[in-house]
């Protein structure tokens, strides 16, 4: 809306369907990527809403449809795919154990990184765990609160458990207390894992060469579980019930990035057999043969 006001000269309450053709919308795009420096996924992710905006206008005032399939006419942008990055197990390490577990916020921080790399949660699914998501029973759990309001219960490895049982220790249990809390109590947000991960990160980059080079970021730390699961030996499928992922397609693209899977994959194919070629005597052993 403040992109049209601007360049229409129209203020958003006047703006009307016609406005919103195919040229205001593609100006729009370019400018995402060319004023705002937004990369190719996150033009894609625009176009995807205003599409799903304008199919709904679509039913509402059908007069525009003209208007509005030119506009759904534009096609998304294809963009080269990388292979997913991921830290390796001694990197992981390193960032779990590098807070101050002697602090309240240290041992806060190092807790909730291995409940990260543990699960593969998302940062907004750490965010919302409460204490009564987390079971230590017989077999330890943590009930995760996922996209589209869809749960799933992630079993705990033992080092987790034994982590997760000393914390209880040092904050409030009650129904809908937040497991990772901030220093006031409340809730930590988005950004305050993001921080307390960055800070982990730079402490590790000290003792760990191979960080000094990689940006660690929460969603990392989920494509370092989904490897490590991988190269572990687990079905696919279940890493992405594991991830809370609708599709296993969406899981494929950690089998596409480990190359040790593809070593192992070159070192049980054989080459095939070379055809020899007929032998080919020389005119000189030719020569002895006939006079025998």
């Amino acid at each position: 809306m403040r992109f049209s006001e601007q360049r229409l000269g129209k203020a958003p309450a006047s703006l009307t369907l016609a406005d919103l053709d195919s040229p205001q919308v593609l100006a729009f795009l370019d400018s995402l990527e060319k004023q705002r420096h937004n990369c190719v996924r996150s033009r894609n992710a625009r176009l995807a809403a205003i599409r799903s905006f304008l199919r709904y206008a679509a039913l509402q005032d059908p007069t525009a449809l003209a208007t509005i399939n030119h506009t759904l006419a534009i096609p998304v942008k294809r963009f080269d795919r990388v292979p997913v990055a991921y830290l390796s197990r001694e990197e992981m390490n390193a960032v779990v154990n590098a807070p101050d577990r002697n602090t309240w916020s240290g041992h806060r921080d190092s807790v909730m990184l291995a409940t990260m790399y543990n699960s593969g949660a998302r940062v907004s699914e750490i965010t919302r765990l409460n204490v009564e998501d987390l079971q230590l029973g017989p077999t330890a759990t943590l009930r995760i609160h996922g996209k589209g309001r869809k749960e799933r219960v992630i079993p705990l490895w033992k080092s987790t458990r034994k982590e997760l049982s000393k914390w209880l220790s040092r904050i409030k249990i009650a129904p809908g207390s937040p497991l990772f809390p901030d220093r006031r109590r409340e809730r930590l947000t988005r950004a305050g894992v993001r921080t307390r991960l960055d800070s982990a990160a730079a402490t590790a980059r000290r003792t760990c060469v191979s960080l000094r080079t990689r940006r660690v970021s929460p969603h990392l730390v989920r494509h370092s579980t989904a490897m490590h699961l991988l190269q572990s030996g687990v079905d696919i499928t279940v890493i992405a019930l594991w991830l809370g992922h609708a599709s296993t397609a969406t899981t494929h693209m950690y089998v596409e990035a480990d190359l040790s899977m593809k070593k192992r994959a070159i070192e049980k194919i054989t080459m095939p057999a070379q055809r020899r070629r007929a032998y080919q005597p020389s005119d000189r052993l030719l020569a002895f043969l006939e006079n025998l």
